[in-house]
């Protein structure tokens, strides 16, 4: 349960997360959880993470050990990054494998956007690795998300952070898995 969204416009990126995170019918807000965050900084790219709480700190453990060998400036090198990942999930921190026997390939069981200053991407649960040109949202509120995001894009007085961070506002009004505050993170495209 969260709300994850990026945006490419006018020369900048900006890469939004709310902070709420859910244990069934429980929440636990920012208010009370120090590391409520949702979005890691491996060097130059933000990678904001959905799924369980975990995965942050799984993430951010991973990457940083292995930033070296790792690249994510384009789709083929952020799929391998995130196969190599999917391994590690498994030897190292317990994925469990997935029970239903409808799906083709085994998920990673997060979804995750990337902004850097090569681009905007994501990594479906099954690891489809997208390059985005605009904008996009993963999460319980990605619906409201996209929505603010297609409204207010092509106005030509709101700006990349402004529009990534309206659309977890959205989500937040209206999907009960996304709370405020949220953070964000916004730069120059090189």
């Amino acid at each position: 349960m969260t709300t994850i969204s990026v945006v490419r416009k006018d020369g900048y990126i900006a890469i939004a997360a709310d902070t709420l995170t859910k244990w069934g019918s429980g929440k636990e807000s920012a208010k009370y959880i120090v590391n409520s965050g949702k979005i890691i900084r491996i060097e130059d790219n933000f990678i904001a993470v959905t799924g369980n709480a975990t995965f942050k700190m799984i993430l951010k453990e991973y990457f940083m050990s292995n930033s070296q060998s790792i690249s994510f400036q384009t789709v083929d090198d952020i799929f391998k990054a995130w196969n190599q990942l999917h391994l590690k999930l498994k030897e190292k921190y317990f994925l469990m494998p997935e029970e239903d026997k409808e799906d083709a390939i085994e998920s990673s069981r997060m979804d995750a956007l990337i902004a850097n200053p090569y681009g905007i991407f994501g990594v479906s649960g099954h690891r489809t690795v997208q390059e985005f040109s605009r904008f996009y949202a993963y999460g319980s509120g990605s619906d409201y998300a996209l929505g603010s995001m297609w409204a207010t894009y092509d106005s030509q007085n709101i700006n990349a952070e402004t529009i990534a961070k309206k659309s977890v506002e959205a989500a937040a009004e209206f999907d009960d898995g996304t709370g405020l505050p949220l953070d964000s993170f916004t730069f120059a495209i090189k």
